[in-house]
């Protein structure tokens, strides 16, 4: 008989500013973190679909995650950066995201008494999976399935 896998009780998260969005992810879903770099434009794209931007050989689709979900910019003071995000999906065709930040990304050590849900039964914006209250920070953490699958229906696949 197999018993459960064991969970990790902690777990290394990262808190990805976002414009007035913290965006609530585990330490391994981010790649780095760069300086803006100019994006190329995508053609009929959404607003908060920046364009691509090239990193280590790749052409990563840039978002603005507060514009996505409706939030504020942020603090424009802060500079600008992206957080460089793996892909979830397991498509080789977009194996990175790139969001937009402002300021510096902050480690955590987190376990599942420190994450408590804060959703008020309202629905939730666009790419969100959930608002969360992470000791006294409000987070969210974002549906990367749901982001994956839109810039895949967004983006013209290469032939």
């Amino acid at each position: 008989m197999m018993s459960e896998p064991t969970l990790p009780r902690e777990i290394r998260c990262v808190l990805v500013p976002a414009g007035d969005l913290r965006l609530l992810l585990p330490n391994a879903t981010v790649a780095e973190v760069i300086t803006l770099p100019t994006p190329e434009p995508v053609t009929d794209a959404p607003d908060w679909l920046l364009g691509h931007i090239a990193w280590r050989g790749w052409r990563v689709p840039l978002i603005a995650f507060a514009r996505l979900a409706h939030a504020g910019e942020g603090d424009p003071e802060l500079t600008v950066r992206v957080a460089v995000l793996k892909a979830v999906g397991g498509d080789p065709a977009l194996p990175f995201i790139a969001v937009l930040t402002r300021g510096f990304p902050r480690l955590t050590t987190l376990n599942p008494e420190l994450i408590i849900p804060a959703h008020d039964g309202a629905p939730l914006p666009a790419g969100v999976r959930a608002q969360v209250l992470v000791r006294d920070d409000m987070a969210v953490i974002p549906d990367l399935e749901w982001l994956e699958a839109e810039l895949r229906r967004l983006l013209p696949q290469p032939a």
